[in-house]
């Protein structure tokens, strides 16, 4: 009897073990997984807008506020890396004009429709018998996937009528895996701006329509077993996207349902490539070799966050300071004949703000801010949030501009109607349609707006006029632009940030005596959203905007 129980005993652990190894192997129970994903949707428009159910959902699921996306911040570069599980260096859709016959870059393998392997193509070949579809709001998203590899494949125009027939689809065919995508925000933010009321509302109306398919998983039966994924493809600032700053290159994913942790701020680090690993992982499947993508394993039930996460401090919410940054005004302000007011917030508990005044980054000893204060002359007020565990913020940076004006104060502006330009136009061979006077250099979208067609928004502006410089020595001079810009200093092209690009930042140096030197920068705009802000620092000057009081209509 000992001969036979001993072998018994020895078949029982290793059914025990292997048993146990597969519950810490994968989620137990996911059947279903639904991915909403909102182009243009930025943790400021989560935080901001009233989103009552996507509030739950963080609430009693899993959140990363600042997953990083793929460079640079466009649709189609981010959307294809979500689903391809790997970046544009391995799937080769390096921008939005990317097509399955037209492109630059060929991904480093290839499936059986020419493209990098997708989680919709992963599904299917390990699921043969799988219910996969996909509704989407922008077209281009439907180039992006193996066609063969999906039962449903549709494509509307309205965000409405996308979510009508995704929620239809999930009720009469309980997808496996079901993906749908909506566009309407990301239009806002072209539109009326990104951070404005109206971009505010689009969150709002995504609100919404989460709210309607949760609604219809529930109604088919399949809520008990399904896993819940909120994602976007970028962020973006002012009507635009595109550029490497955290507003555009930093997104929320939201997982919520089946096995997921709840309340549970997720610690790992994250980018839009893991998301199809984490489907995968989802539906216990093996991902291609050429994926580069890692499941977010700390969102599960039964998963700790990654032994070797890297234990440096971490980067906490950067702290508000007012006014606040809004579309192409950056945070500070232009004050005319009267005191600038600063006030400031932190967005984490049992944190601290600390600052300067005078452009230097601010650190554990800079004085803390208690209360609002004013300030009489032009200052760059930087800020930074430290916490209890001695955890910083990213710098928070605001330039109040103080003018007291003077009779030849500003600069002048020459507006110019433009047609397909792809560069900046030899301004001197055209006719201004226009011309006005301003502060300093800043586009007044009201003014420019009221000129331009509505099939037509590309223009041009030269600014003109006399910097004053009161220390001889290096100086360095910025502008940041969507689409193209140039700076002169005596006549001499400093900086060259030409073409049609989103916004984008270059520079250049010159050594200036003291006193007053022309200046003039050349903008245009090819065509949607645009924007311009100059810089400088030389001696004794941090970088910031090139204030109004050293502007000058003569010399």
């Amino acid at each position: 009897m000992k001969r036979i129980i001993l072998p018994l005993l020895l078949v029982s652990i290793l059914i025990w073990g292997c048993q146990n190894n597969s519950t810490q192997k994968f989620p137990q129970g996911i059947e279903h997984v639904i991915v909403i994903g909102v182009d243009g949707l930025s943790p400021d428009g989560i935080r901001n807008a009233e989103t009552p159910v996507i509030d739950s959902m963080i609430k009693n699921g899993a959140v990363k506020w600042n997953v990083r996306t793929v460079l640079t911040t466009a649709s189609s570069q981010n959307w294809a890396s979500m689903i391809m599980g790997a970046g544009p260096e391995q799937h080769g859709v390096i921008d939005n004009d990317w097509e399955r016959e037209e492109h630059s870059l060929p991904p480093v393998v290839a499936g059986e429709e020419g493209i990098f392997p997708t989680i919709f193509g992963l599904i299917r070949s390990q699921k043969p018998d799988a219910e996969i579809g996909t509704v989407y709001h922008w077209g281009g998203f439907g180039r992006l996937f193996e066609k063969k590899a999906v039962n449903y494949d549709k494509h509307f125009s309205t965000e409405d009528s996308t979510a009508a027939d995704f929620t239809t689809y999930i009720k009469e065919k309980k997808p496996t895996f079901g993906f749908v995508h909506f566009d309407h925000v990301d239009h806002a933010g072209h539109h009326d701006g990104h951070g404005t009321p109206a971009y505010y509302a689009a969150v709002s109306k995504t609100d919404s329509l989460v709210k309607e398919i949760l609604k219809s998983i529930k109604d088919a039966g399949i809520d008990q077993n399904t896993l819940v994924i909120i994602t976007a493809d970028h962020g973006g600032i002012g009507k635009g996207h595109g550029g490497p700053t955290p507003e555009e290159g930093e997104i929320a994913m939201i997982l919520f349902g089946k096995d997921i942790k709840h309340g549970y701020k997720i610690q790992q680090q994250v980018y839009t490539y893991d998301l199809a690993a984490t489907i995968a992982f989802a539906f216990h499947l093996t991902p291609p070799y050429a994926w580069i993508g890692r499941p977010i394993k700390p969102a599960f039930e039964g998963f700790d966050e990654p032994a070797n996460l890297w234990k440096g401090k971490e980067v906490i919410a950067t702290p508000t300071i007012y006014p606040k940054r809004n579309l192409y005004q950056q945070a500070g302000g232009l004050y005319i004949n009267e005191s600038a007011k600063v006030s400031m917030k932190t967005w984490v508990e049992n944190s601290a703000i600390h600052y300067t005044l005078n452009g230097g980054v601010p650190d554990s000893s800079s004085p803390v801010y208690k209360a609002p204060f004013t300030i009489d002359s032009t200052t760059v007020v930087q800020a930074k949030a430290f916490d209890n565990n001695g955890n910083e913020s990213a710098v928070s940076t605001a330039y109040f501009r103080v003018l007291k004006p003077q009779a030849n104060s500003g600069l002048s502006v020459a507006f110019y109607k433009g047609a397909g330009w792809k560069q900046l136009p030899l301004f001197s061979k055209l006719s201004p349609a226009t011309r006005w006077n301003s502060n300093e250099f800043f586009i007044d979208t009201k003014r420019t707006d009221s000129l331009l067609s509505k099939d037509n928004s590309c223009f041009g502006l030269v600014f003109t006029g006399y910097i004053q410089i009161d220390v001889a020595g290096e100086y360095k001079f910025y502008t940041q632009s969507d689409d193209g810009s140039a700076l002169y200093i005596n006549d001499k092209k400093v900086v060259n940030n030409d073409g049609d690009h989103g916004v984008k930042e270059a520079s250049g140096e010159i050594t200036l005596e003291a006193g007053k030197h022309p200046i003039r920068i050349d903008f245009f705009n090819a065509d949607g959203g645009y924007w311009l802000d100059a810089f400088y620092k030389g001696p004794g000057i941090s970088k910031q905007l090139i204030p109004a009081d050293k502007l000058f209509l003569t010399r």
